[in-house]
């Protein structure tokens, strides 16, 4: 049997960001296990591991394209691009943040891993020449 010791040091360790938008409205802390310095970029943390300050998260704008499945929050005040709210898409509930919103982030030490989104997540169709009517919500 694995002493209490033995099974802290197998547990990868975590770590928690701080993050927000260029101006400061909106702000958020945010847990990975593990931390950045162990793990490539792309990691989304559970919805219950990131805390949102000050109604910062209702304070989001956001935009839904093409299948309305993900909210993409930006700051209403600077535009800063927050990230992504995956809200159904995956389970448990997880967010993608940018990592450009974590305070004192050093962009070139992290370890970066490519996706391929384009054929991971097909568009739901072509909506070239298409538009969304507000009134009758529906896509004209």
């Amino acid at each position: 049997m694995a002493s209490e010791e033995q099974q802290q040091q197998q547990q990868p360790k975590s770590a928690t960001y701080e993050a927000g938008c260029h101006c400061g409205y909106i702000k958020f802390t945010f847990t990975l296990s593990p931390g950045l310095d162990e793990y490539q970029v792309m990691r989304y943390p559970d919805a219950k591991d990131v805390v949102w300050h000050n109604n910062s998260r209702e304070r989001c704008v956001n935009y839904q394209f093409n299948t309305k499945t993900r909210d993409h929050m930006s700051c209403p005040k600077c535009g800063a691009s927050l990230g992504i709210d995956f809200r159904e898409v995956f389970k448990p509930h997880r967010f993608g943040f940018s990592a450009r919103t974590i305070y004192g982030i050093e962009l070139d030490k992290l370890i970066y891993k490519e996706g391929d989104g384009l054929t991971r997540l097909k568009p739901a169709g072509d909506l070239s020449g298409h538009y969304w009517d507000e009134e009758k919500q529906e896509m004209k």
